[in-house]
């Protein structure tokens, strides 16, 4: 038969926020000892990979950690991983090249209709 144990605070339901283990003292007593929630660690935003780097806390641990801790010294550090930043900066510089090139074939399209109407 298991031993008779009492809940060492004053909540008394199994729930997922009272967790325990029963835990023989250095006296030979059994008691429980009160678990901690498991940490997730942050994810990508864009393609939910973990982050590297960044280290898996509660949201209270987070609170007193320092910025160091939390954040990857980047654009979008602790927000993005790397190839998501990498693909943005891609994107943003390519649609960027697009403008341009639009904007130059509009001036060409323009100097050829005046060199046109200049002939006629």
């Amino acid at each position: 038969m298991a031993p008779r144990l009492t809940y060492r605070r004053r909540h008394t339901y199994k729930t997922k926020s009272n967790k325990v283990r029963i835990v023989r003292t250095p006296g030979g007593r059994l008691t429980y000892q009160h678990v901690k929630k498991r940490a997730k660690a942050p994810h990508c935003a864009q393609c939910k990979r973990v982050l590297p780097g960044i280290k898996p806390a509660r949201p209270c641990e987070l609170h007193r950690m320092s910025k160091r801790l939390k954040t990857v010294n980047r654009a979008y550090g602790g927000q993005y991983c790397h190839a998501c930043v990498k693909d943005r900066i891609l994107r943003a510089f390519l649609i960027e090249e697009q403008r341009i090139v639009a904007r130059v074939m509009k001036i060409q399209k323009m100097a050829a209709k005046s060199a046109k109407t200049e002939e006629d």
